[in-house]
């Protein structure tokens, strides 16, 4: 089997998708693909503006494409550009075309959504620390509209990680027998 499958962790903002990212590639013995706009964002001297989305929408592709080849059977992404559209959306009122002529195009095989069952923690890139529930939504919805095949994980401490791992464990032995 050659072909890597992209599974991707997404969810509100301090849901723990890094730290879950790190734990699921560790664990698979893989390679994750780091938030792109994270870094990007706390290099930024003003306010983040609509060419910033778009930078941040060629980076997330730009370094998912360079880290497949490290790939091992799966390639963990901590987010995807659909985190563009939503803050886009968001910030803008709207998101930039080639974002949602992409979506489409660039599919992964199944994301974990991180539900917002942990506590908040601050931190100087994270914004909307009330809407948390209403950003929740915002990815159901996407994910929805996407027909994206999703799992909402949820737990705190080595539970969340667990039931993570269980449910890729059971998309992968569907996807990998025979």
């Amino acid at each position: 089997m050659n072909e890597i499958l992209k599974i991707a962790v997404v969810g509100p903002e301090s849901t723990g998708k890094s730290t879950m990212s790190e734990y699921l590639a560790g664990h698979y013995n893989t390679i994750a693909v780091p938030e792109y706009s994270r870094e990007y964002c706390a290099n930024l001297v003003g306010d983040c503006t609509w060419q910033d989305e778009v930078n941040m929408f060629h980076g997330q592709i730009a370094l998912e494409k360079g880290l497949l080849p490290q790939a091992n059977r799966i390639l963990i992404c901590d987010t995807t550009f659909l985190t563009v559209k939503i803050w886009s959306e968001e910030m803008f009122g709207s998101a930039p075309q080639e974002v949602l002529d992409e979506l489409p195009r660039h599919p992964y095989d199944f994301y974990l959504l991180l539900n917002i069952d942990l506590p908040w923690q601050d931190d100087p890139l994270r914004n909307f620390p009330t809407k948390r529930e209403y950003f929740m939504n915002v990815w159901h919805r996407e994910l929805q509209a996407l027909n994206a095949n999703y799992v909402v994980i949820s737990g705190l401490g080595q539970d969340r990680y667990d039931n993570a791992v269980k449910v890729i464990d059971k998309y992968l032995n569907r996807d990998f027998q025979g």
